[in-house]
């Protein structure tokens, strides 16, 4: 059975992977764009080679001084904290080897693997701030995680003291 449960969370998380790939890296291109951004005849326009290499400039720009819809604000911070809860969940559940910290490291190359393809293959724009966000989405992840285990373990304590 945990084998069964094991193989699942494995599918899970490539189909989880895939998806987040997806949203990253091909958020703005087809499949046309992608094929022909690899004979490199892409466009190289003025979004592409906006990167940030600055802590904290964009995400200071969408919390204070953004004049823009407050649905952009949220899907640009939220959004990478949300994308990348699941991860943060289902690494310890493969895993007993993933705690915090782990899941924080993971995190951070997970999504500093994106930002660099980001920034080599010029998919998008490399932002520092996404590590900042995605790390914080990893280690959110898990705090669900942890709580259904402090959870099992509370009531394992009650049911050997009666």
């Amino acid at each position: 059975m945990r084998l069964f449960i094991k193989v699942i969370l494995v599918i899970l998380l490539c189909l989880y992977l895939l998806v987040l790939s997806k949203l990253i890296l091909f958020k703005y291109l087809s499949i046309p764009d992608i094929i022909n951004h690899f004979t490199f005849s892409y466009y190289d326009g003025y979004y592409w080679n906006n990167h940030n290499f600055i802590p904290f400039k964009t995400i200071i720009y969408y919390l204070f001084l953004a004049d823009i819809n407050f649905n952009i604000r949220v899907e640009n911070l939220a959004g990478n904290i949300i994308g990348f809860a699941p991860f943060g969940f289902i690494l310890p559940l493969l895993s007993k080897r993933f705690r915090l910290k782990k899941v924080t490291i993971a995190t951070f190359c997970l999504s500093l693997t994106f930002e660099l393809i980001q920034f080599v293959f010029k998919f998008g724009s490399f932002d520092v701030d996404d590590l900042i966000l995605n790390t914080l989405g990893g280690m959110l992840g898990y705090v669900p995680f942890y709580a259904i285990i402090l959870f099992i373990n509370c009531k394992r304590i009650k049911s050997v003291n009666y």
